[in-house]
């Protein structure tokens, strides 16, 4: 099977009604970012993975530091898939470099 290019989008909505909920999210929030996903609208997160083993990788670390309450969706598919959004209202953010010429190989 031929590696491809994916891209990984995470779907969140997470409770932060306490104190306790709020630290949750944004530990969630920070940890995405910190492993390079960039946000396309609240709540919406996506990154560019290598290959579907990656990905697989990446949503096992997801898991890992999920909170426990809350709705967290994973979904991934083919940069090809993700170049077909039709903008309704609004715009791509076009001061993001966001496609696979940010893939570093190494």
């Amino acid at each position: 099977m031929r590696d491809r290019v994916v891209r990984t989008i995470v779907f969140f909505d997470l409770p932060n009604i306490y104190a306790k909920d709020k630290r949750n999210y944004n530990m969630f929030r920070k940890f995405l970012l910190k492993e390079g996903f960039i946000m396309m609208q609240e709540s919406v997160y996506s990154k560019i993975v290598l290959n579907q083993q990656q990905s697989e990788l990446l949503a096992e670390r997801i898991r890992k530091n999920s909170p426990k309450k809350g709705l967290i969706q994973l979904l991934t598919i083919t940069e090809r898939q993700y170049s077909k959004i039709e903008y309704i209202i609004g715009e791509s953010n076009t001061k993001i470099i966001n496609s696979e010429d940010r893939l570093v190989v190494l």
